[in-house]
């Protein structure tokens, strides 16, 4: 059970996300706080798994070098030319999903709240994960996660078919942002996946994926209005979605991506849309009708689904182990 909760503690982190943007800078754009948070937090990644690399004896030129190729060197071992390429791409791929999947987020928050921005995100990203994955590997991720995603699925439907939160009408755009989220989200799960997969340890996995795209932030950041950095409320925003909603948050989530499948990774992730609705609630003052409510419901009926099974199939095992002892 250790990989599931891992995963819906790194949605605890998660899920503070649109609260600590609708808490700092109100002037700040939304593809500028993503560029700051990706730069703080996968530069952070980016350094962890760097300090990671050279205590295992690289030399830091040939350090350097695979990290800006997306080709790091495990155990002095060369993964050869096509191997090259393809931990290449995947590291690209996976770092322009972070990149695409901050300015989409951020501006379906904006546009809907933090609660309604947040569900419907991480709300379409297990169907759109699964999917994928099975069109990829071929692979049908089984009717365990089919029938938890839809019943989360139908949780989000109660949650964003609403016409009314709070007394401000539902954007269409933040609607169309947040599912954009969604599906950047499933294309840098998949990456990091295949790199876990791979051979990739967690650490190094986050750290090029992340670090890559801090780089590609770095002129995004720089082309924008940056200056609500300066401020107290900007900075310690920035901060908090560096380190925790990123940093931390990833650690934990490649941990528990390593020892579970992806779409499985991703329906548990929907931890998250239920920590932001409480945060939106508490903090925020934000208000959700009856049928909202029965979303959350509905919502964590899925999660339930999705990891009850395992802990009754552990325990089975565990009956079956003492008495064949």
């Amino acid at each position: 059970m250790r990989p599931y909760f891992v995963i819906l503690l790194a949605c605890l982190c998660f899920g503070t996300t649109g609260t600590a943007q609708a808490l700092g800078a109100n002037e700040a754009s939304s593809s500028s706080i993503g560029a700051a948070r990706i730069l703080i937090g996968g530069g952070l990644l980016a350094l962890i798994a760097g300090t990671m690399w050279l205590r295992q004896g690289e030399s830091p030129l040939r350090l350097a070098v695979s990290v800006a190729r997306g080709t790091a060197i495990r155990n002095g071992n060369s993964r050869g030319r096509w191997e090259r390429t393809r931990t290449t791409a995947l590291v690209v791929i996976g770092a322009l999903g972070v990149l695409t999947y901050q300015p989409t987020f951020f501006l379906g928050t904006r546009l809907n709240g933090v609660a309604i921005g947040t569900i419907v995100a991480l709300g379409s990203a297990p169907m759109i994960t699964g999917l994928l994955d099975w069109a990829l590997r071929r692979r049908f991720p089984g009717v365990l996660w089919l029938i938890a995603t839809l019943v989360a699925t139908a949780g989000v439907t109660l949650l964003s078919g609403m016409t009314d939160v709070g007394g401000s009408t539902i954007s269409v755009l933040g609607i169309v942002s947040s599912v954009g989220a969604g599906a950047a989200y499933a294309v840098y799960t998949l990456a990091s996946k295949a790199l876990l997969d791979s051979g990739w340890s967690p650490v190094g996995t986050m750290g090029g994926v992340f670090g890559l795209a801090a780089a590609f932030s770095v002129p995004l950041l720089l082309a924008g209005d940056a200056s609500w950095l300066a401020s107290p409320s900007g900075l310690a925003m920035a901060l908090w979605l560096g380190v925790v909603t990123t940093t931390v948050a990833y650690l934990l989530f490649a941990w528990g991506l390593r020892r579970l499948p992806a779409a499985t990774v991703s329906t548990l992730t929907l931890g998250e849309p239920l920590t932001a609705t409480l945060l939106g609630l508490l903090l925020l003052g934000e208000r959700l009708p009856p049928m909202a409510v029965a979303g959350l419901v509905v919502l964590a009926a899925g999660l339930t689904i999705l990891i009850a099974p395992w802990r009754r199939r552990r325990n089975a095992d565990a009956v079956v182990l003492r008495a064949a002892g």
